[in-house]
């Protein structure tokens, strides 16, 4: 197994796709960074009346918002690339046990996004929260641990987009299809479902992929088209199973059908 991993790791990091993907998160710790720059410049030069109406959600978020998706296009060409130049049956060649190689695979797309997210999250994080320093702009937490457990989580959500994108790629054989797909899940579902009637967007809104890391962590309190029902075990557990599922049913088919 850890010769197939390895494998994988060389195909993944030979490829210049890889390098672009991962350089769109990291540009947008550098816009979240400059974006904190000018919210601090704008704050200094208020008057505290209008500071008190004034304020900035998590940046930290919004870098892990882009993030999943980048890295679940990662994880759906770690696949694809290979169907659409027929290296996938040499790939088969070399390890017979398909199952295997899917595993291999998906333990290097996440490891590397994994890495990514925690790195991108937290860099976020630290870099905004030292800018903004012990300014009270509303939205930005008081206290820092209590808000990078949620960084935390979230960062680490971003593998599971990987290994989505990685699924359902094997599961449909098709670039556009599975990009299509983890865009549907990612924004595209959440907007539709909060706008059917009440209480059933609250209810199925609480499992939509993008709102389970904060209900992980118990923080619900931040205005969200996501619902907020799910006690933090019950949410940890359909996290993963957005992982864990597909990538069974990817592992089932993959075993049944042709290259």
């Amino acid at each position: 197994m850890a010769t197939v991993v390895a494998a994988e790791w060389w195909k993944l990091r030979t490829v210049r796709s890889t390098y672009w993907i991962l350089a769109i998160p990291a540009a947008f710790v550098g816009l979240m960074t400059l974006l904190a720059v000018q919210v601090v410049h704008i704050w200094d030069g208020m008057t505290p009346e209008r500071r008190a109406e004034f304020g900035m959600s998590s940046l930290a978020d919004q870098v892990i918002w882009v993030a999943g998706p980048c890295l679940a296009v990662l994880g759906v060409l770690a696949v694809t690339s290979e169907y659409r130049s027929g290296m996938i049956r040499v790939s088969l060649t070399a390890v017979p046990q398909r199952r295997t190689l899917l595993m291999a695979k998906a333990a290097t797309i996440g490891a590397v996004a994994l890495g990514t997210g925690l790195t991108v999250a937290l860099a976020t994080f630290f870099i905004t929260r030292a800018i903004v320093g012990d300014r009270p702009i509303r939205g930005q937490s008081p206290s820092m641990s209590g808000e990078l457990p949620g960084v935390v989580v979230g960062g680490a959500s971003v593998a599971v987009y990987a290994l989505l994108g990685l699924a359902l790629a094997v599961l449909l054989r098709s670039t556009a299809g599975a990009i299509v797909s983890i865009a549907f899940l990612w924004h595209i579902l959440p907007v539709i479902v909060v706008n059917v009637p009440a209480p059933w967007d609250a209810r199925i809104g609480s499992v939509m992929l993008s709102g389970l890391a904060a209900q992980v962590t118990g923080d619900t309190g931040k205005g969200s088209i996501y619902g907020t029902l799910l006690p933090p075990g019950a949410a940890l557990v359909i996290l993963l199973a957005y992982a864990v599922v597909p990538l069974a049913a990817a592992a089932y088919t993959l075993g049944r059908r042709d290259a």
